[in-house]
């Protein structure tokens, strides 16, 4: 085991095909190295009869990762998984993509600023240029990028361009109000996440707060999921309701609403950043 003083954590996720001894062969990795495991968590899904693994282990000096994942990369070939080693100190670089309103973002600046949130927000882009100024209070360049039907290729590159110049593991839409195009959908496959209103039963449009007390909605809430091109149907990482009754005015419905999408955005990007949400097909296993 290394010395208190070099060590550090690192996560393994790995994905496979579900077998009979495949917590023991990823523990006996470990321990045939005497390298400690913090934390592990797995879930075999009878359903699509997959297996999914998120480990915490001490890493440092006499474990690199780079010599850990070249050892590792023998066990995940006789297994079939899908795997990786992240270094756990490394903080997940996130470009918030946002229209007009603000409350999510805000929201997500405030974690970022008090260190509750471990990421790195080296960017902000947005179709209106209301939210400059809070983004200048935090210190977070701000980069105002509008987009009708005819710029919207060009301003599209203008983010794909952004995401890879600065090195983007996660976008998050915070109530972006556009459509991302199939093409900036693919390149940011898995690592793209949204947040939308939740109603039973669903009102889409204008006005879904107006909509929902007109029909006398006695729940409200919020999801969010990962991008994909079926709009707001891809896999789930997290939702969140609360229940209402008819004394609620529409006013109460929103701030009611903006609160559960600040929470769910939130516990959505910590989950994905500390790597705890494996792609299960059309949906998701999170392993908290």
């Amino acid at each position: 085991m290394t010395k208190a003083s070099e060590t550090s954590h690192a996560i393994l996720t790995a994905t496979c095909a579900d077998a009979v001894g495949l917590v023991a062969a990823v523990a006996g990795f470990f321990a045939e190295r005497g390298i400690n495991i913090i934390e592990s968590s797995h879930f075999g899904d009878p359903d699509s009869r997959r297996f999914f693994q998120r480990t915490v282990f001490e890493s440092g000096s006499a474990h690199p990762l780079s010599a850990l994942r070249a050892e590792f990369a023998g066990l995940a070939r006789r297994h079939g998984m899908d795997w990786q080693i992240f270094d756990a100190a490394r903080k997940a670089r996130v470009l918030i993509l946002v229209s007009r309103f603000d409350h999510c973002l805000n929201d997500l600046l405030y974690r970022y600023r008090t260190g509750s949130l471990a990421i790195e927000i080296p960017a902000i882009v947005s179709n209106h240029p209301e939210l400059e100024g809070l983004a200048a209070w935090h210190r977070v360049p701000f980069h105002h990028l509008p987009v009708t039907a005819s710029t919207r290729p060009a301003q599209e590159q203008a983010i794909a361009k952004l995401v890879e110049d600065l090195e983007i593991d996660l976008v998050v839409l915070a109530r972006y109000m556009q459509v991302l195009s199939p093409g900036l959908v693919g390149k940011l496959a898995g690592r793209c996440i949204n947040i939308h209103h939740s109603f039973l039963p669903s009102f889409k449009g204008a006005m879904p707060y107006q909509q929902a007390h007109a029909r006398g909605v006695k729940l409200i809430g919020a999801t969010a999921h990962y991008v994909t091109p079926d709009l707001d149907e891809g896999p789930i990482i997290e939702q969140e309701v609360q229940r209402v009754d008819h004394t609620a005015t529409p006013e109460a419905l929103v701030a009611i609403g903006r609160d559960i999408e600040c929470q769910v955005l939130a516990r959505a990007v910590r989950w994905h950043v500390e790597r705890r949400v494996l792609l299960n097909g059309i949906k998701t296993v999170v392993l908290r």
